[in-house]
């Protein structure tokens, strides 16, 4: 038996992984992570963190699973994208990582536009403060001192590689949301790297993610009973890596992610930017294929908040009074624009906002709820219309995250986007089972045996179109396009 390891590293905690070559998961352990916002707007980690928190979940695993342990043969890396760690000429961190969540550089994003006009283009992205050219620009004005210090830029999970290695290395998808990427070409672009005053020097050598990117240090491997030359993957972003994990490997594959935020993440075969619509154009963790991204700032976030507004003990039950609804009590509810914290795609509005449109004395909580739900969904409608103007098509989509837990909210989005939607057991182990299956791939595995999608737990099949849903559809749309200028107030 072989096993590989996955080790995620996400914003609130550090995950890793043991799987075996029979698509078994043996065990995990996590750690969590703080969060430091220093100023307005501001968002940032002590990288040190990280690889505290990373080592003491491999510990873990090393007291609890030694016999797992010494049969590992590659470990795999996923993470969140888009942060900061800038390094001097020892390799020394020089200051606390800015991460994706920084808000910071909106006038270095503007700046960088109007100096390329061809920057989304190449990178298949507009420039937002998430991505990472623009917390260098930034950083080249006001800490101009750390700037001239930079020897070296990594992301989050390849500074964690060089840690385990010594190697400075990154992958495709990783590196395809720093916007220094030509994403069509899967290389630096010198163009977009001049724009922050920085050149290939100062960048990591890329991989794809399913090879080989440098090999563990035996000291690390002696301190967690691991074998000698144990590979490192190149590993993946965590949505690309999350994808790996699901299976959306083929053309057309996809998931949605109905979290805290919602992502509709779809695998194309070829580079296709929208930037037009705030659309994520990206390179896939696998050789030869991208990926497009719709981005929601609040899905099931909207659930949690108007479960509390409604004084409910909890989403469950506030779900259990809405499935109560008949057809009359659902078309009659208040329409709701689920902009709790701005919008991304396909509006690329930080000021939008929240709305309950048309509440009457008849309404009461679960009305509410359903309104939630629904607006949620054609938000995701939006998304998707967004992806199939560049040309995406997809026949399916797996739902992960905890809004799958509620059936009526699946059945739902199906209806909505006129797309069968499927929900997976063990969906939850995310990135961290991606970036394993990456190190297998790494070590040999085939894609076709590897990358399967788990079993599906159930299936939702959508229901012909319904001409009140596609006019309720239709009047959302009109209402933000209503309120725009408002919101902009």
């Amino acid at each position: 038996m072989s096993c590989y390891l996955g080790i995620d590293l996400g914003t609130s905690e550090v995950k890793v992984l043991l799987l075996d070559d029979q698509h078994q998961l043996l065990a995990t352990a996590a750690r969590p992570l703080g969060l430091s916002r220093p100023a307005p707007l501001w968002a940032e980690q002590n990288p040190a963190d990280w690889w505290q928190a990373c080592c003491a979940a491999l510990d873990e695993l090393a007291s609890s699973y030694p016999q797992y342990m010494v049969r590992v043969c590659g470990i795999g890396l996923s993470g969140q994208m888009h942060g900061a760690v800038l390094l001097d000429e020892g390799d020394v961190v020089l200051r606390a990582a800015i991460l994706w969540n920084d808000g910071r550089s909106a006038t270095e994003c503007q700046e960088m536009m109007d100096e390329c006009p061809a920057l989304a283009q190449i990178a298949g992205n507009l420039a937002m403060p998430g991505f990472t050219a623009p917390k260098l620009r930034w950083l080249a004005k006001h800490e101009s001192e750390v700037f001239a210090a930079t020897r070296c830029v990594l992301l989050p999970k390849d500074w964690l590689r060089l840690q385990l290695s010594g190697e400075k290395v990154s992958e495709m998808s990783d590196a395809a949301g720093t916007l220094w990427l030509d994403v069509a070409r899967r290389d630096w672009s010198d163009e977009l790297l001049a724009l922050c005053g920085l050149s290939r020097a100062q960048m990591p050598r890329l991989v794809e993610g399913s090879e080989v990117s440098a090999r563990l240090l035996p000291a690390l491997a002696a301190s967690w009973g691991l074998p000698a030359d144990v590979l490192i993957a190149g590993g993946g972003g965590d949505n690309a890596a999350s994808a790996v994990g699901i299976g959306a490997v083929q053309p057309g594959a996809g998931f949605l992610s109905l979290g805290t935020s919602g992502v509709l993440f779809v695998v194309n075969e070829a580079f296709r930017p929208n930037p037009q619509s705030a659309v994520h154009a990206f390179c896939h963790a696998l050789p030869g294929r991208w990926h497009q991204m719709s981005v929601m700032l609040s899905a099931a976030s909207c659930l949690k908040w108007v479960t509390q507004l409604t004084g409910r003990v909890d989403e469950a039950a506030l779900l259990a009074e809405v499935a109560q609804l008949d057809v009359a009590a659902r078309e009659a509810a208040p329409l709701f624009l689920p902009y709790l914290s701005g919008e991304r795609t396909p509006h690329n509005d930080p000021h939008a906002q929240g709305v309950f449109f048309g509440l009457g004395f008849t309404h009461a909580g679960a009305d509410l709820g359903w309104s939630v739900l629904e607006g949620v969904a054609f938000a995701f409608r939006d998304g998707l219309a967004a992806l199939q103007s560049a040309g995406t098509r997809v026949a399916q989509l797996s739902l992960v995250g905890g809004g799958a837990r509620s059936a009526l909210w699946a059945q739902l989005l199906a209806d909505v986007l006129q797309t069968e939607i499927v929900t997976h057991a063990g969906g939850e182990a995310g990135g961290a089972l991606g970036a394993a299956r990456l190190a297998w791939l790494a070590d040999g595995g085939e894609e076709a045996s590897v990358c399967v999608a788990p079993p599906v737990a159930e299936r939702f099949i959508p229901a012909p179109p319904n001409a009140s849903l596609e006019s309720r559809y239709q009047r959302f749309r009109a209402l933000y396009a209503a309120l725009k200028s408002e919101f902009q107030r």
